[in-house]
């Protein structure tokens, strides 16, 4: 017997459907699980099997990123394969499938229900770390501490999910903000005035709904030039392509501008999702988000129902 030693994956999409794979093949397969749980639980496995890269930077969680295939300031496509070619051993070890999809199905007998949620899965994990008898002290902190990133990590996703729940047609308004924002850019840029469409009147480009979009992702007074400049030449390259630059392009301005809309939106949302007694407008807003999340983003109105309340406790911390 030869024995071929094969790395494990080190995509968090590709893992989310490993998972979604042994679960439909499982006794699991009529549990209902909410959006994002899986993909929460392969953030955390991708981390264990990581190492530390010497590059300046590139922490684990911006390394998964990279190897996920999206987009991380700082760093460009040839990072990748030096990042890759840094260890040959990356997915020789840490946490394997089997044993996310068992605490799964621990999870699901513990709460005897038919539906889990990240939340429930990261609970698992933290749990089963106690009885794994193959990991040492030192990897249990590691692992910990993975645990409480891939929590972070959704936290960010439940609050964006919530927020375009909140708000009706919510590419229709995150495109609509960003159209704003591109002619002001591109006014302060030319050094050009704006009309108002309505009154004709010539205007300056609005720099406090620039800097209120900007102040989103941490573009400092100093750096907002710059990144106004490479955001009319990324319009101008997709242009010289014959392509349009909109909402999707742009990972960092459309971090913003979701940002924005959640800031926006954040108190009505805090009100309404952690009211314990909601009046009559606020339970009509409540019933419309959860119909919204069932119909549009794949939750059960249970589940639906958690993430509002967990939304809500996030945003009274």
């Amino acid at each position: 017997m030869i024995v071929m030693p094969v790395p494990y994956n080190l995509r968090v999409k590709e893992e989310e459907k490993i998972y979604d794979k042994l679960i439909k093949q499982s006794d699991l397969g009529h549990v209902h699980i909410a959006p994002h749980a899986l993909y929460t639980a392969a953030i955390f496995s991708i981390l264990t099997r990581l190492k530390e890269s010497k590059k300046q930077g590139a922490d684990l969680l911006k390394k998964l990123r990279l190897y996920n295939g999206e987009s991380v300031e700082g760093f460009k496509g040839s990072d990748i394969e030096d990042l890759r070619n840094e260890y040959t051993d990356e997915g020789m070890f840490g946490i394997d499938p089997r044993y996310v999809i068992n605490r799964i199905s621990s999870a699901l007998i513990r709460r005897d229900t038919e539906s889990i949620n990240a939340l429930d899965i990261l609970r698992a994990l933290k749990e089963g770390l106690d009885q794994h008898a193959s990991i040492s002290k030192e990897q249990r902190e590691r692992y910990l501490n993975f645990i409480s990133i891939a929590r972070k990590e959704y936290d960010e996703i439940a609050k964006k999910e919530v927020q375009k729940a909140f708000v009706y047609s919510y590419e229709e308004s995150a495109k609509t903000m960003m159209d704003n924002y591109l002619d002001n850019v591109e006014a302060y840029c030319n050094s050009n005035r704006l009309r108002d469409p309505v009154t004709g009147e010539e205007l300056e480009a609005d720099e406090r709904l620039m800097r209120s979009i900007e102040e989103q992702i941490g573009i400092s007074e100093n750096a907002k030039r710059a990144f106004r400049e490479e955001i009319l030449i990324r319009i101008s390259a997709f242009a010289r392509k014959g392509k349009r630059f909109d909402y999707n392009t742009h990972d960092r301005l459309r971090e913003a501008i979701e940002k924005k809309l959640f800031a926006d939106l954040k108190d009505v949302v805090k009100i309404t999702t952690s009211t314990k007694t909601p009046d009559e407008h606020q339970l009509k807003k409540i019933n419309e988000v959860t119909r919204r999340l069932v119909e549009e983003h794949g939750y059960t109105p249970i589940s639906a129902n958690e993430l509002l309340r967990y939304v809500g406790s996030l945003l009274n911390r």
